[in-house]
């Protein structure tokens, strides 16, 4: 009778001592050995945010040296210049410009020169003066039309150069590798056009100078013109005919 007292004192302690296995944590279950699920959960989140974050610090930089390599073919200057031929094809134009003959490009030359030979007649002059005159604004005509076609020439030698240097400068703007070589590639094409213009420029002004002398010239013949008719009419200076001997005995 004792004994079977004590069974059910037995099977409550084997329960609680399985309620009391169940609740001991992992570590006491498995020899010291530590799992934790949240723990594992947690380092694994911040294990996957931390390569993120790298792989973004890493494209940040790939980015930043492409960059770098951007700018640096942006500031790379173009190999090929044309400036120093424009210059020089613009300083031969000026120089055929500067050798104008008898009447220089001047305000106070041509002043000078219309004082003397393109004013109207004067009463008092000579005839071998009127002749004179006559014959210095034939040749400044003449110098004129002269120094016109010089620098239709030299305009003209100048397209070759100009053809040149435009195939340099569209092939170097094709091929820049970044913007600063494509801005002066078309800055020095702007200098072309520019050069171009000059010697434009230059051939309406020696042709102009030209057809204005040519223009001078007959006005100031027909002023001559009448100056000598009025001598050769005038009363007792005028023509007095004499008797003219046709053969000799």
């Amino acid at each position: 009778m004792h004994i079977r007292s004590l069974r059910p004192f037995a099977l409550s302690g084997a329960s609680a001592l399985l309620l009391a296995c169940l609740a001991t944590p992992a570590q006491a279950q498995f020899g010291g050995i530590v799992y934790d699920p949240t723990n594992y959960s947690q380092n694994v989140l911040t294990a996957a945010r931390t390569l993120e974050q790298i792989n973004n610090q890493i494209r940040s930089l790939q980015n930043e040296a492409q960059s770098l390599i951007n700018d640096a073919k942006n500031l790379a200057s173009l190999p090929t210049s044309a400036l120093a031929e424009l210059q020089a094809q613009v300083r031969a134009t000026q120089q055929l410009l500067g050798s104008a003959q008898r009447i220089a490009y001047s305000v106070q030359s041509i002043d000078q020169v219309f004082s003397s030979r393109y004013r109207a007649s004067a009463a008092s002059a000579s005839d071998r003066t009127l002749v004179d005159n006559a014959r210095a604004r034939w040749e400044d005509t003449v110098s004129a039309f002269e120094d016109a076609l010089k620098v239709q020439a030299g305009v003209v030698g100048n397209i070759e150069g100009s053809r040149d240097a435009m195939d340099r400068l569209i092939g170097s703007s094709q091929s820049a590798s970044g913007a600063l070589q494509a801005a002066q590639a078309g800055n020095q094409l702007l200098a072309l056009q520019a050069r171009q213009l000059a010697d434009l420029t230059a051939v309406v002004a020696a042709q102009g100078r030209a057809q204005a002398l040519e223009a001078s010239q007959r006005a100031a013949a027909q002023d001559q013109a009448r100056e000598q008719l009025r001598r050769f009419l005038a009363s007792g200076t005028g023509y007095q005919p004499t008797p003219a001997q046709m053969f000799h005995r």
